[in-house]
């Protein structure tokens, strides 16, 4: 009995820990798959979230590629050489003069009362006059600050070259897609041109003894390419006038057009539709030379892509226009260079002011002496320890005069292109002022333009395709609503490279 109570117990005891290894198996599993999923979360969440982060946006393309510009860029490289490279003569001209030794060596020894001498050991230091060193390296200094303000205002060209060829790329860019855009519409044009031909009384034999195919191909051969296609209209217009007349008013009035009037209008929807390829084509060919310059600027392959955006946003000036001449004559890098290099005239006439005085030498000389057998002197043999005292005369006065009014003049020549340089800096700043006004001023316009532009090409497209409008109302129509979004994305290019200019010129930039 007591055998089957301890084989009871421990049957039930073997049950209870194999039960809780089992709720262990199964917590451990469902705390792993948990976890699984929050990894497995993580893992998407940061592998779509991650190139969100690491790839640059459109918008800030253009500050990384100021960025990649100031560093690799060859004449901001260069200046920023120069620089360190001036740098290097302060300690060089700050330095004293290198000291002097002398040796001299009897081949057979003089005799002296005192014995026989054998070598002469002479050692010597000149010192200029004081404050001659200070002076120079005030004067080396500044021409370091000046060369920095090269390279500043090399970096700002380069800052603002990349900025102005960027805008000129999403100017072609943008040409380029309304271009495209326009040839689709042309392309509806002539299909509703087509449909008006066919639907008229002699359309069907006309069409069948013309051939259609530049219509259907898009393309025809145009002597005069390399104008808008609009840009001829009107004298074509005033040509056929006296032939045309009774067809629009028969339009007008519902009659059905005359199959030589569809001939003229598909005719001419092909001549518009080979000038825009021709023009898609040339921007392309010019696109391909300014993305070239563009990555020169950046020291890289010349046919690297460039990341043009979508849209361009109008930038902001961020100070008032009122306070940019403060900041150019106060921040501008060849006007700052010119202070520094009127400064370290100033200090090369106090260095050549002081290089007319006398320089000191200071040294001494130590004679080798032999013992003579013949004297009894007690300094028989004894070395002798001379101190020296050397002073420069300069007595020949011209030299230094000459120096002195070398400097000066330098000095005024400085001042007067420091005038001639804020002169011009004003004058420039008008002029990207008038830049960024007028462009501001375009974009209002020619936003309002294009918007009644688009409404009444849609009206007359609507009217057109019910023979209410003739085609070269519509071609005008298109062709103006096309001008006026040119326009537009030219005024908002112009107005961001405005303020491109006005921070240039006043020594402002920025980057991440």
């Amino acid at each position: 009995m007591k055998k089957n109570i301890k084989r009871n117990n421990f049957l039930q005891l073997g049950y209870k820990i194999t039960l809780n290894i089992i709720s262990m198996y199964f917590n451990v599993l469902s705390c792993a798959l948990r976890n699984f999923r929050r990894i497995l979360i993580v893992f998407l969440c940061t592998s779509i979230v991650i190139p969100c982060i690491s790839l640059p946006s459109q918008s800030d393309s253009l500050l990384q590629y100021m960025e990649i510009a100031a560093r690799n860029n060859p004449t901001v490289l260069q200046r920023f050489s120069e620089y360190k490279a001036a740098l290097q003569k302060v300690p060089q001209v700050g330095a004293l003069s290198d000291p002097e030794f002398n040796l001299g060596v009897f081949i057979q020894p003089m005799e002296l009362v005192e014995g026989k001498q054998l070598a002469d050991f002479q050692l010597m230091q000149m010192f200029p006059w004081f404050g001659t060193l200070k002076a120079a390296k005030d004067e080396m200094s500044l021409m370091a600050k000046a060369k920095f303000e090269l390279f500043r205002d090399a970096k700002l060209q380069v800052f603002y070259d990349v900025q102005r060829t960027w805008f000129e790329l999403y100017k072609i860019e943008q040409e380029k897609r309304v271009s495209e855009k326009n040839r689709q519409l042309l392309t509806t044009i002539e299909r509703l041109a087509i449909v008006k031909f066919k639907s008229g009384p002699t359309g069907t034999n006309v069409s069948s003894g013309q051939p259609m195919g530049p219509g259907s191909s898009g393309t025809s051969q145009n002597p005069q390419a390399g104008s808008a296609g609009m840009q001829t209209m009107p004298g074509g217009q005033q040509s056929g006038n006296s032939s045309s007349g009774s067809t629009i008013s028969g339009n007008s009035m519902g009659g059905a057009p005359s199959g030589g009037s569809g001939l003229v209008d598909l005719y001419r929807i092909q001549m518009e539709a080979g000038e825009l390829d021709n023009n898609i084509a040339q921007l392309l060919t010019l696109q391909n030379t300014i993305v070239a310059r563009f990555n020169s600027y950046l020291n890289r392959p010349l046919q690297s892509p460039v990341a043009i955006p979508d849209t361009l946003v109008a930038d902001s000036l961020e100070i008032p226009l009122t306070s940019v001449t403060d900041s150019l004559l106060r921040n501008n890098p060849m006007l700052g260079m010119l202070q520094y290099e009127q400064q370290s005239f100033e200090a090369r006439k106090k260095m050549v002011t002081r290089m007319g005085y006398p320089m000191m030498g200071l040294g001494v000389t130590y004679n080798l002496i032999g013992k003579n057998e013949m004297s009894t002197s007690s300094m028989n043999g004894k070395d002798m320890i001379m101190p020296m005292l050397k002073l420069t005369l300069p007595i020949y006065r011209n030299k230094y005069n000459a120096l002195r009014t070398e400097a000066a003049l330098l000095k005024t020549a400085t001042g007067e292109n420091y005038t001639a340089t804020s002169n011009a800096l004003q004058s420039e700043y008008y002029e990207a002022v008038q830049l960024y006004q007028d462009a501001q001023r375009r974009n209002k316009l020619y936003t309002n333009q294009y918007l009644l532009a688009s409404k009444t090409l849609d009206l007359m497209l609507k009217s057109f395709s019910t023979s209410g409008s003739t085609l070269t109302d519509v071609l005008r129509i298109r062709q103006q609503a096309l001008d006026y979004q040119l326009k537009q994305i030219e005024a908002i290019a112009d107005f961001n490279t405005g303020i491109a200019w006005l921070k240039r010129l006043m020594a402002f930039y920025q980057t991440k």
